[in-house]
């Protein structure tokens, strides 16, 4: 099949990669244009220092680096090989990077990539010019090493060139021609070129080309310094180019690469140097390439001093040449990945360095010649996961040059971002400050995770203290508000939730063509149920409130299931999605005693009879209009209060009225975490993501396979018996060895999985972690062992759910 006309606008290493990828699958009327020469264009990939590290702790950054590595070690250009695999080493010379280097060494182990951690001489072993006196340790990933990424370029061009694929040199993009919300051409200095899809790979110019088809690209090209030094005498008479480790050094936020008996020093130390897009020099202007700045000399002098006493060696060279490269950075550090919103067939593939390019060419490829991308989880790269407040010029700067900042540093999962903050702030917000609440961020959200007014109850009660690293944005008063709402009642704060509103004569037809489980049944009905791709994997977990013959209320998991929703909407206009989120805000009402406050506020039966368990009903709740869903992720009788934002104060002021008098509380998220951890509830992007199908995941009750087409429905059959792993809660005796997440799962020496999600069990009293296991060991009483920094915590595969299996407590 020769495919759609596809043209391809950028010719850098993703550009050739996605020509390479897309012609290989039976794609080949596409062309490939960029504004600058073949194959050196003058974008990123040009001057890049070609430096791969696999290591990150993202799975689905570390596969697609672990392809780019696969593919360019297979790749050459007469003779000359694309990929020198000298291996990454990254060196400690703090004793808080040592203990990092035990964590980036569980997620590359977890993730099925070898690597060693080393001590301090056989870091100087592999890499002679580091001074033993400064490191601590490293950590030595084998298969890393530097991309040749012109040559790369050129190897793919080469490769689909022969399969028909177009490559126009020296033709600026200067519109990209749209009809009825359809991309149909691009328009260049030298003609206009017909297409059906439109894909920008235009990097540090992404922004600008984005623009031309009305999207919105939150991302900024920064300078980031690189220099080489001359001859350094100890490495006289080296004629190869490489034949030490790129190493790392991040504790200064340097790295350095061999060329041959020189060194290239790549620096993230100094201030950041954002660019606009539209400032970037043409081909024909720059002197040098458009990506390409002047050297500050100045900013690059404290790396230097650093560089020198590191590497002692280099203080008997000099810095002969150096630029300011620009590079793409997003808010988020992760890729722009995937199809415009509002204009069907113009895609994006930006943001992407050297590391992942022949990664997200396959990805990009797959997901348009198939349809999805079945070789990697993309649900972090997707480019509409944005909220709208995160594509604003100022944040996208503010946190494009921060993320410049932290590129290098030690980074806490629970580590809020920085400015601009508070962005968005719930109803009750005000109130919550006076009851001291410790906020951490959520899409944006000021949401607390516990309340310092809670601290008396921390006395008398049994609440661990956890390791070092697990007390970081931790506090006991996490454990008291935990026990305190399987005790008594308490209000969260549940506003950060995604809400949707699916309404018109066709949205229950929309609906059951979408979801896997039964939704147009009654109103008042509330039900669980998945979204799947076509290749059965699993895209959100929602809930689905039916409130009116013709209007469902959708609780979501963010921007990416609102964009799912719209992308399959049918044309006829007889169903219509919006996101109700900043109108509304909700209250969780949850614990034994939650009926004794809501029931005195309404004249509505609250009964268990009155409210079944996943029902929804409009109610007072004194004068505040609510809808209520009895429905609870803390594994407690109780209710998602929702209500419209300018009345949210007065129904949070209402409840704790009712709630204070019995002993009530309010809560944070720590302990929200904790209880539906003990409760058993999968939280969708953690523990369960594209990759995985519902039947692994341990949802497969959310699935009706009779109930009639679905998306994936097809696909999810032929994967239902063939379970080779299981989503598996674990149990950790041990209350200090709380692990956080992204581990590794040892059985005996053989890592065969990772965890997900963890936290204390405040009130079963052991440690709790879902991890991914071969479904063999997934069998409650298997003993394995989680890998958490420099130790091994012994785990046990336990019967689930570990807190209230009759749920008892819930139908209550």
């Amino acid at each position: 099949m020769a495919g759609p006309r596809v043209v391809i606008i950028g010719a850098g290493v993703v550009g050739a990669a996605l020509a390479d990828e897309i012609s290989a699958r039976g794609w080949t009327e596409v062309t490939v244009v960029d504004q600058g020469p073949l194959p050196a264009t003058g974008g990123s990939s040009s001057h890049a220092p070609g430096l791969v590290f696999q290591t990150n702790p993202s799975k689905t950054m570390t596969e697609l680096a672990r392809y780019t590595v696969e593919k360019f070690r297979s790749l050459d250009v007469d003779g000359e090989p694309c990929f020198l695999q000298v291996g990454g080493l990254e060196v400690a010379t703090s004793p808080e990077r040592l203990a990092e280097l035990h964590r980036r060494h569980g997620w590359i182990t977890a993730w099925g990539i070898e690597s060693r951690l080393l001590s301090p001489d056989e870091c100087v072993a592999r890499h002679p010019l580091v001074d033993r006196d400064r490191v601590f340790g490293g950590l030595l990933v084998p298969t890393d090493g530097l991309a040749k990424a012109v040559l790369a370029v050129e190897a793919q061009i080469r490769r689909a060139a022969e399969r028909g694929v177009r490559f126009l040199a020296r033709h600026e993009v200067l519109d990209i021609r749209q009809s009825a919300g359809r991309v149909t051409g691009v328009v260049t200095d030298r003609g206009e070129i017909p297409a059906d899809v439109v894909v920008c790979c235009a990097g540090i110019w992404g922004p600008k080309i984005a623009r031309m088809a009305g999207m919105n690209l939150p991302l900024t090209p920064l300078a980031h310094q690189l220099a080489w030094t001359g001859p350094i005498p100890a490495l006289k008479g080296q004629t190869e180019e490489a034949v030490r480790p790129i190493l790392r050094h991040q504790d200064a936020d340097l790295y350095y690469r061999d060329r041959f008996d020189g060194l290239g020093i790549g620096s993230y130390g100094h201030r950041p140097m954002p660019v606009s897009a539209d400032d970037i020099l043409s081909v024909d202007e720059a002197e040098q390439m458009p990506s390409v700045l002047k050297f500050t000399e100045d900013d690059f002098a404290d790396a230097w001093t650093e560089t020198q006493s590191l590497l002692p060696a280099t203080r008997e060279a000099e810095i002969e040449e150096g630029i300011n490269g620009l590079f793409s950075f997003t808010t988020d550090g992760f890729p722009l990945l995937g199809e415009s919103p509002d204009v069907k067939g113009f895609w994006v593939a930006e943001a992407v360095w050297v590391t992942h390019s022949a990664g997200v060419g396959r990805a990009v490829a797959e997901w348009l010649v198939d349809g999805h991308c079945s070789s990697f989880d993309l649900h972090e790269c997707d480019v509409n996961r944005f909220e709208p407040h995160q594509l604003s010029p100022e944040y996208v700067l503010a946190r494009d040059c921060q993320n410049f900042v932290e590129v290098y540093d030690i980074l806490h999962p629970l580590q809020p971002s920085g400015k601009p903050r508070p962005i968005r702030t719930s109803p009750f917000h005000t109130r919550q400050q006076e009851h001291g609440a410790f906020f951490l961020e959520a899409n944006g959200w000021e949401r607390p995770q516990w309340y310092e007014t809670n601290a008396d109850l921390v006395e008398g009660r049994s609440i661990p203290t956890p390791n070092d690293w697990a007390a970081r944005y931790w506090s006991p008063i996490v454990g008291a508000e935990a026990q305190a709402t399987r005790e008594r009642v308490a209000l969260y704060d549940m506003t950060a939730l995604k809400r949707l509103e699916v309404s018109g004569p066709g949205a229950a037809d929309f609906l059951e063509g979408l979801v896997t489980g039964k939704v147009a049944k009654s109103v008042g009905s509330v039900t669980y149920t998945l979204l799947l791709d076509h290749d059965g994997g699993i895209r959100s977990d929602i809930t689905v409130a039916r409130l009116a013959p013709d209007r469902f209320q959708i609780g979501a998991n963010g921007n990416l299931d609102l964009h799912w929703f719209t992308r399959h909407l049918p044309a006829d206009g007889r169903v219509q999605v919006r996101d109700i989120t900043a109108g509304t805000c909700c209250v969780g009402l949850w614990g034994p005693l939650a009926r004794d406050v809501l029931q005195p506020l309404t004249d509505a039966d609250f009964s268990a009879d009155g409210l079944k368990y996943f029902r929804a009903r409009h109610a007072y709740i004194g004068s505040v209009p609510v809808t209520a869903m009895r429905l609870s992720y803390v594994g407690e009788l109780g209710w998602e209060l929702y209500t419209t934002a300018d009345q949210g104060r007065k129904l949070w002021d209402t409840l704790w009225a009712a709630a204070e008098p019995l002993g009530g509380i309010v809560a944070g998220r720590g302990a929200f975490n904790s209880l539906r951890l003990e409760k058993g509830y999968r939280s969708f992007g953690t523990d369960m993501t594209y990759e995985h199908d519902p039947y692994e995941a341990g949802v497969g009750f959310a699935v009706k396979p009779d109930k009639g087409e679905f998306i994936g429905r097809s696909a999810l059959e032929r994967r239902r018996a063939d379970v080779r792993r299981r989503l598996s809660c674990l149990t950790v005796d041990d209350p200090r060895a709380v692990v956080m997440g992204k581990e590794p799962v040892y059985d005996g020496e053989r890592a065969v999985g990772y965890v997900t999600s963890a936290a204390y069990g405040y009130t079963i009293g052991k440690g709790i972690a879902y991890a991914w296991l071969p479904a063999e060991l997934a069998v409650p009483g298997t003993t394995v062992h989680i890998g958490y920094f420099d130790r091994r915590v012994e785990a046990v595969v336990a019967e689930e759910p570990l807190f209230d299996p009759t749920m008892s407590r819930l139908r209550g």
